[in-house]
């Protein structure tokens, strides 16, 4: 890659961060009503995500080979207890990932 290639990724890239930071202040200034459809996708799509993440996380788990699924389920518990525990989502998802990657690599 030429040092030029660099500076076009790059300057890209931080094109890209800037739209997408700034974007949104610009389209959905502070005086004016968020529009309804903006209103109804961020009380949706917080939930759809948690759940395309569960269905991509189990799709290749197998019951019936290896482990049979029970670091999975073990982790899943432990993020639904700690969610129901604290309410919040980044300790649940990180205290799961943790807690699954011990047990595959340190038990199961």
């Amino acid at each position: 890659m030429t040092v030029l290639q660099q500076f076009i990724i790059i300057g890209m890239v931080v094109l890209g961060t800037v739209l997408t930071r700034f974007l949104p202040f610009l389209l959905f200034p502070a005086g004016k009503p968020t529009p309804k459809y903006i209103q109804y996708l961020g009380k949706v799509l917080p939930s759809s995500m948690f759940g395309l993440l569960v269905i991509y996380c189990l799709k290749n788990v197998s019951l019936f080979t290896g482990s049979h699924g029970i670091p999975e389920l073990l982790a899943i518990l432990l993020v639904t207890a700690l969610h129901m525990w604290k309410r919040q989502i980044l300790l649940s998802i990180a205290g799961g990932t943790l807690f699954y990657m011990l047990l595959v690599q340190f038990i199961l």
